[in-house]
């Protein structure tokens, strides 16, 4: 059965019209869906009886299950939800001073077999719908409303690769986005590609608002075919391409995200590489210190050197930043928690 929170606004009003319903019915249900944030048809009071039965008998609607939620010191909270299959999956909610931040899972498990992430220690099962991303943000929005607190930006970089279920996440953002409904605006809304090629030039031709992250991490073809299988198939001269594609077609800034890993891609002449594919761009690199994974045995760098790598990329004239750490108390890492729950269910 297709979850309720699968229908876009413009999905909404074509339901209700083919079911025969004033096409007013569906800004209704939208709103109590995401102003209301209301859990249960019954709940929607200037909704008939007899909607309610046939909405419950075509659409879900019930809540995720939360299976883990962890807080830190910090503020960051790590939820683990269980779907209505039984499969998990992350949110994580980090708190900065512009706002709070919701980074989202739009897959089961992940294929991309990047070398130093989490979230490929579990290969990817399925996609998940737009309506099951979309809940991860309620869900996480209904945990703050008791603190009159609002959920201000988006990304779309947790477990998966986002470009590998386009359609999906897409239509998660126009959901999302959508200023009858939750309103996030658009350029609050950023979402990660580790490289592929095909779906960039596809994203450049939509002309969205949306933001566009690289989830970069090596500025040579030699390191990156280490680290991310995905070079392989789209090598960086492929990538940079297409990025210049998207750059010229919609005349916004990109975002290239560059983990630190201590002794593979945080020296001086890493630095260099990573200035000179920058030139060109309007482009804003995000440095971010490891989140150390026991499995893959990467370590993440002092904040002495994640400085001095900053520095390096400054004086270079790259306009960088280093992410400040969240969650290093609990199961940080993107995919930590929940490939630790999946190996207890197999003890």
């Amino acid at each position: 059965m297709k979850s309720i929170y699968d229908l876009k606004y413009e999905d909404m009003e074509q339901m209700v019209v083919d079911h025969g319903w004033k096409k007013y019915r569906g800004k209704q249900i939208f709103q109590w869906l995401y102003r209301k944030r209301v859990d249960h048809y019954e709940d929607m009071t200037d909704v008939s009886k007899d909607m309610h039965a046939i909405l419950q008998d075509e659409y879900r609607m019930e809540p995720l299950k939360v299976l883990n939620r962890q807080i830190s010191k910090d503020g960051t909270r790590k939820y683990l939800f269980e779907l209505a299959d039984g499969s998990s999956v992350e949110t994580v909610l980090m708190v900065y001073h512009y706002g709070m931040s919701v980074c989202v899972t739009s897959q089961v498990g992940c294929n991309m077999g990047c070398k130093f992430c989490a979230s490929g220690l579990l290969k990817k099962q399925r996609d998940l719908a737009a309506g099951e991303m979309v809940q991860q943000i309620l869900m996480v929005q209904k945990d703050l409303d008791a603190d009159n607190e609002r959920i201000s930006h988006v990304v779309v970089m947790g477990t998966g690769e986002p470009f590998d279920n386009y359609d999906n996440v897409m239509d998660f953002c126009r959901i999302i986005n959508h200023d009858l409904g939750l309103g996030i605006g658009a350029r609050h809304i950023t979402i990660s590609t580790c490289g592929l090629v095909p779906k960039i030039r596809r994203f450049a031709d939509e002309h969205t608002q949306f933001n566009l992250a690289i989830s970069l991490h090596a500025p040579t073809n030699e390191l990156r075919d280490e680290l991310m299988p995905v070079n392989h198939a789209y090598p960086l001269e492929e990538l940079m391409d297409a990025l210049r594609y998207y750059a010229d077609e919609n005349n916004r800034r990109l975002s290239f995200e560059y983990i630190l890993l201590k002794g593979k891609n945080d020296s001086f002449e890493h630095a260099r590489q990573l200035a000179k594919l920058c030139k060109g761009f309007d482009v804003f690199v995000n440095l971010i210190p490891y989140n150390q994974v026991d499995e893959h045995g990467f370590k993440t760098v002092d904040i002495k050197s994640a400085m001095a790598f900053y520095d390096s990329l400054m004086k270079l004239n790259v306009k960088a930043t280093l992410r400040q750490e969240h969650g290093a108390d609990i199961d940080a890492a993107c995919g930590q928690l929940r490939a630790k729950y999946e190996r207890g269910k197999t003890h």
